[in-house]
């Protein structure tokens, strides 16, 4: 029996994939759980049609994502805190502070969880923070800390 696979399923395809099944399997095991559903003509021509708009948009964004890391690589931004004696903050500089000055600075968006910060900043300096843009793709922002 031909099935077309709504979910991943281990030892059998990922989602999207046509696949040959017992129908013992599909009708007692994939279908009753919508793994899967019963395949057809059109519904496996309408299945890669989806699948290739996918793969073209995932293209298109993966590009996207290179335009914004290029741009984000050449970004310095500054984060005015206030500091005590030793150069140290009297908080501290999270992702968040850095993800509003890469905004107020450049006009771009970044989440966030995706700004790679070990722990908060919590001196005056500079610092090179690391970006997940997009699976794969990688930026560093030049973070200056100054005091206010």
């Amino acid at each position: 029996m031909e099935i077309i696979l709504l979910e991943d399923v281990e030892g059998l395809g990922e989602k999207g994939d046509v696949a040959n099944v017992a129908r013992g399997y599909a009708r007692n095991y994939l279908l009753p759980k919508r793994l899967a559903e019963v395949a057809n003509a059109a519904r496996i021509d309408e299945v890669r049609r989806l699948m290739n708009e996918r793969k073209a948009r995932e293209a298109r964004t993966a590009e996207q994502a290179v335009d914004v890391a290029a741009t984000l690589n050449k970004t310095v931004v500054t984060i005015g805190a206030r500091a005590g004696e030793g150069e140290r903050l009297y908080g501290s500089i999270t992702g968040a502070d850095v993800a509003d000055a890469i905004w107020s600075a450049r006009r771009v968006r970044v989440d966030k969880r995706k700004i790679r910060l070990e722990e908060p900043i919590k001196s005056l300096g500079t610092f090179m923070v690391d970006i997940d843009v997009f699976e794969g793709v990688e930026a560093s922002v030049k973070v200056i800390v100054v005091a206010e």
